[in-house]
């Protein structure tokens, strides 16, 4: 009886705090709203794009993209519905892979209901894709693909261990041969993936060669944000700071990356095996590269950077070695690309400048101008307009 007994006020006991919890659950509950369905971005049939964030409170609401310097829409201001609901539409836009970031009451913000974002060293932004016949280029396509791969290395210059990404073409890990290398750089404010994530350089090369528009190559993407002085808006370039600074990735490269890779790897060592090519700050960095070891790199393209009007004879001044000894230096880099967006208002002006000093030396580089600006759009159509060209 005792033990029955207490069975059922054991039950009871159970009964009765499951109930209070359920209770007290169901009171707890939180209510829906708007941002339970909400959809972003919203890709219509006719190219334009819907970009939408929940924030009832906010007073004030904008978006930035690179369609904007591309000159293919607007952004800016978002307008909030009764439900507090803020959205924009824009477009439509090309075929092609986009970055967003919003701004909410001045705090830049990831869209929340976007998993799809680009890493870099100093923000977070947003992407999405919209497919079409303009970026079959880079689209996953039903091809054999190469793998990427983040590697660590010890790197002397630095005195840590840093990360770089691989791409390895479709067959090396069933294979034995050797491979050409393509060192390609990222811009300010990236790193290390930006090129195997917003810049698609994987499905670039997997279809190009896969195309057989390119030689089966690996591709390594280092990481060339390093430590640099802090930029004061306004001032004028400091040449002696910025020299600096790509010295310091060139002895990374040089030192550290290359030997690293070519130990590391099954590749083809020598210059005619090596190409080398970077965007912005990249592009500053493949320029010092050549113009300090022009006899490491037969292949060199400088996307969307140049040198400064302002600075042109400190450059002179700087790189007379390789100014002054055009002749030897056309024998040693086989092909020499400088190209940049018309619409560059950050690059065009040094991009102009260089060529025209590269024409005074008699350095044989071909000049290429591109619509658009200085945005992802254009670097990987760069590099799917160059890789064809590399170790023929």
């Amino acid at each position: 009886m005792k033990h029955n007994l207490a069975s059922r006020l054991a039950v009871a006991l159970l009964l009765t705090v499951t109930a209070y919890f359920t209770s007290e659950a169901q009171t707890a509950q939180r209510q829906p709203t708007p941002n339970d369905t909400l959809k972003s971005p919203e890709i219509l049939a006719d190219g334009r794009v819907v970009l939408r964030i929940y924030a009832p409170k906010a007073t004030e609401v904008s978006v930035s993209g690179d369609w904007i310097p591309q000159g293919l829409g607007t952004g800016g201001r978002l307008t909030k519905d009764e439900s507090g609901v803020w959205s924009i539409t824009v477009g439509p836009l090309p075929a092609d892979l986009y970055n967003y970031a919003l701004t909410v009451d001045g705090v830049r913000t990831l869209d929340p209901k976007n998993a799809m974002i680009k890493q870099g060293v100093t923000s977070i932004d947003n992407m999405f894709y919209l497919p079409g016949a303009q970026a079959a280029f880079e689209e996953q396509k039903a091809v054999p693909h190469g793998e990427i791969r983040k590697v660590w290395y010890k790197s002397s210059t630095m005195n840590e261990e840093r990360r770089l990404h691989v791409y390895f073409p479709p067959g090396y890990e069933s294979g034995k041969g050797r491979y050409p290398v393509f060192y390609l750089l990222h811009g300010g404010g990236d790193e290390d993936s930006g090129w195997s994530t917003i810049g698609r350089a994987g499905f670039i090369i997997d279809n190009l060669i896969a195309a057989g528009k390119a030689k089966p190559m690996i591709v390594v993407m280092p990481n060339g944000s390093l430590p640099r002085p802090p930029v004061v808006p306004g001032a004028p370039p400091d040449p002696a700071a910025t020299t600096a600074f790509q010295d310091r990735f060139t002895s990374e490269l040089l030192r550290d990356v290359v030997p690293f890779i070519e130990k590391t790897y099954r590749v083809l060592a020598g210059s005619r095996n090596r190409a080398i090519a970077g965007l912005s700050m990249g592009g500053g960095q493949t320029l010092r590269v050549v113009a300090t070891n022009p006899d490491k790199f037969a292949y060199v393209a400088v996307w969307s950077m140049g040198v400064n009007p302002q600075t042109t004879a400190d450059f002179e001044k700087r790189n007379a070695a390789f100014l002054e000894n055009g002749a030897k230096i056309n024998e040693q880099v086989r092909l020499f690309e400088v190209t940049c967006g018309e619409k560059d208002t950050l690059a065009f002006a040094g991009s102009k400048n260089l060529d025209e000093i590269l024409k005074r030396r008699s350095i044989n580089h071909t000049a290429i101008v591109s619509p658009g600006g200085h945005t992802w759009i254009n670097w990987r159509r760069y590099l799917n307009d160059y890789a064809p060209k590399l170790f023929r």
